[in-house]
């Protein structure tokens, strides 16, 4: 016997009886995921690349990669001081996405600005600056590559990159801290670029 409310399942005896459900969670094969070798190379570029600039925790370096992954970005760059592959930090949160994302360390910033620049990228540094767009009033040109800066988790990008990007997005915020961590921060700026696509 099966006594169903809302809220609870009360069985009694052996033989089990259930109300169908009114909605069921995916199974991990249910979700048409692709291989890692398929995201490198079938999956069609996002035009879009990340630069993590001094970001200090492997959890956030981990989640940048998650979040990536999920994404569809084409590639990430760990400048200066970012922990990079292999690392069992990093794993713990990136889950394996370490090794699906192509990733490149890159010693300075600046440069790698510069290089993105010549190949053809707007790089965006996401930051609050003077001059700064809302992340609500950008919106993507289409078929354009776009290299997306975040920084440090207590200084931010460093102003010598900031200088060096075409120019800044800020995520309008209304609460008293005005700051978000960086892995959210990536997460709510490629959600935005995935609508505007």
């Amino acid at each position: 016997m099966c006594y169903w409310s809302t809220n609870i399942v009360i069985i009694i005896g052996k033989n089990f009886n259930f109300a169908p459900v009114k909605d069921r969670k995916l199974l991990n094969r249910e979700l048409g995921r692709i291989s890692a070798s398929e995201y490198r190379t079938t999956r069609p570029s996002s035009g879009i690349a990340l630069v993590l600039d001094n970001v200090r925790s492997a959890h956030n370096v981990g989640s940048a990669f998650r979040t990536s992954d999920a994404f569809g970005v084409d590639k990430v760059y760990l400048c200066g001081i970012c922990p990079v592959p292999p690392s069992a930090e990093l794993r713990k949160v990136a889950l394996g996405a370490e090794e699906v994302v192509p990733s490149e360390h890159v010693e300075d910033a600046v440069d790698l600005v510069h290089r993105l620049q010549a190949d053809g990228y707007t790089v965006i540094a996401v930051e609050q600056t003077v001059n700064s767009v809302k992340l609500d009033a950008f919106h993507r040109v289409p078929g354009a590559k776009y290299a997306l800066v975040f920084g440090n988790e207590v200084e931010g990008v460093q102003q010598s990159v900031v200088d060096a990007c075409d120019f800044s997005l800020e995520i309008p915020q209304q609460g008293t801290k005005h700051s978000l961590n960086v892995s959210v921060s990536v997460g709510v700026v490629l959600w935005a670029f995935l609508l505007t696509n």
